[in-house]
């Protein structure tokens, strides 16, 4: 009998005359936690669909405990005990903790009715058993995206799934919640449960994984053990090459302020949040998940319009009440949430990337295509977008290259300050490299940038001043040479009173 509880030998998939995996293998032993790493766009969700049903591979063999199996979708997947929880979570919004955790499995009575009593005990009997502390009768909309993701875990194990495979699982949690969820994943393991666990934060993979599996542009590169390699091998194994500057930080010396903004409010969100921002200069805005960054770029941007204080744009008092004004303002934000904010899955490149420009290429109430299509495939190349053809649907891209969109998208707007809320979440190293070059370029182009990041590193790499909030207050501003992380952690994490904050 075979060690491994699930095996991939040499699956091969194609969409539409592109191969998107060639040949690719893995090996899964009860009670690991195996790492899947790549590039966006190297195959790891294809992957992943292929192991959950989803999608079923042109050439190659599945074993699941020895026996060759080829599921025909996801719900035969989860049958023989295989789940996935996916880095955009799929819970009803409107249905409770316990009534997520059954869709569409509830234990019926006898003449067809939920037997609700049943529901509740048992999922009370199942989070119970994973250590998970929830009300049973909340709404899964107001749960935090952590609580959200044990509600996903939770429906996992309601089949007795014994792989579990998680997609970028902490990309939007607290450092708080990252602990709770490492803790219930080591549990796990340690109840036998084999885990694929996905993620681009390398330092996450060092203090979980047992082993890592790299794929690049679709191919198999290496399965090895998590002792046995560095950051550098992985990075290396990942991109085909070194790289050695992940913060291409140019130094540039700032111009004249172009966005002030003094004791902006917005009551129940953030109060008395004052700053500066320089042409030619990146400005760093961390801090907890929650701790009211986005609502005060959404504020500036006009998305949800301070009640409070003071915004000037290049020495001139405005008062931002909607995007198309700050647009016109020469203000553009690209949103943490690319999939529900950033870009309309559904729609191609093409009209993703003019939607803010539309006006542009109409003549008489009709749209001139040409034109259209000659900015926004220029702005693709620019972003090194890598997909088939400008029609290609956004839902179909990698996360990198939906971000890349995204990016695209705002600045062919030219604009003069441009806000980004997590720019690389959930991107892989390369992409991020990438990333950090251009916000370079473009501040020493003479943009003024402020840039929302939840990672401290790139807090530290790229922002020549540190400005740090906590329960919607500024509770500490710093200097490029100034910042370290130990600073940035304590401001972020003090205690604050409404009034006492500077």
């Amino acid at each position: 009998m075979s060690e491994y509880i699930l095996e991939l030998r040499k699956i091969s998939k194609s969409f539409s005359g592109v191969e998107v995996l060639h040949e690719v293998s893995l090996a899964l032993r009860p009670g690991e936690i195996h790492a899947l790493l790549g590039e966006n766009g190297a195959g790891k969700s294809t992957l992943v669909k292929i192991i959950t049903g989803v999608y079923h591979p042109d050439k190659g063999e599945i074993l699941l405990n020895d026996e060759a199996v080829l599921f025909s979708d996801a719900r035969e997947s989860r049958q023989a005990g295989v789940a996935a929880i996916y880095q955009e979570l799929s819970l009803f919004p409107d249905l409770d903790v316990a009534e997520n955790i059954f869709a569409g499995r509830q234990p019926i009575k006898p003449g067809g009715r939920v037997d609700w009593r049943k529901l509740y005990a048992e999922a009370g009997k199942l989070l119970e058993s994973l250590g998970v502390k929830l009300d049973l009768k909340e709404k899964a909309r107001n749960l935090s995206i952590a609580q959200q993701q044990m509600v996903e875990i939770a429906r996992a194990f309601s089949i007795n799934a014994r792989i579990l495979i998680m997609d970028e699982p902490t990309s939007s949690l607290t450092l708080r919640e990252v602990d709770d969820l490492f803790r219930l994943v080591q549990r796990l393991r340690a109840e036998g449960t084999a885990l694929i666990f996905i993620s681009h934060r390398l330092e996450e993979l060092f203090a979980l994984a047992d082993r890592v599996t790299v794929l690049r542009d679709g191919s198999y590169v290496d399965t090895r053990s998590m002792k046995d390699v560095t950051r550098d091998d992985l990075i290396r194994m990942m991109v085909g090459r070194t790289i050695t500057n992940l913060f291409p930080k140019q130094d540039v010396r700032a111009g004249d302020v172009v966005l002030k903004v003094q004791n902006l409010t917005r009551a129940g969100s953030f109060y008395d949040v004052s700053f500066e921002l320089r042409r030619g200069e990146i400005v760093g805005l961390a801090g907890l998940v929650g701790a009211g960054r986005t609502n005060v770029a959404r504020a500036i941007f006009g998305v949800e319009p301070a009640t409070g204080g003071r915004i000037q744009v290049n020495g001139q008092e405005v008062a931002i009440t909607s995007p198309q004004q700050a647009i016109e303002l020469g203000l553009a934000y690209v949103p943490e949430d690319r999939q529900l904010h950033g870009l309309i899955p559904a729609m191609h490149i093409t009209a993703n990337i003019s939607l803010p420009t539309l006006h542009h290429y109409a003549r008489v109430g009709w749209l001139q295509d040409k034109p259209e299509r000659k900015s926004a495939h220029e702005a693709a190349c620019q972003m090194e977008v890598r997909a088939n053809n400008i029609w290609q649907l956004a839902r179909e891209l990698s996360g990198g290259n939906q971000q890349k969109v995204v990016l695209a998208k705002w600045l062919s707007t030219q604009p003069r300050i441009l806000i980004l809320d997590e720019p690389t979440r959930g991107i892989d190293v390369g992409t991020k490299a990438a990333v950090h070059a251009l916000m370079s370029k473009l501040a020493a182009d003479g943009m003024a940038i402020l840039m929302i990041s939840s990672e401290l590193p790139e807090i530290l790499g790229m922002s020549d001043r540190v400005i740090v909030m906590r329960e919607g207050l500024i509770t500490g501003q710093f200097s490029r040479a100034e910042a370290t992380q130990e600073k940035i952690i304590s401001a972020a994490t003090q205690n604050v009173t409404i009034g006492t904050a500077q």
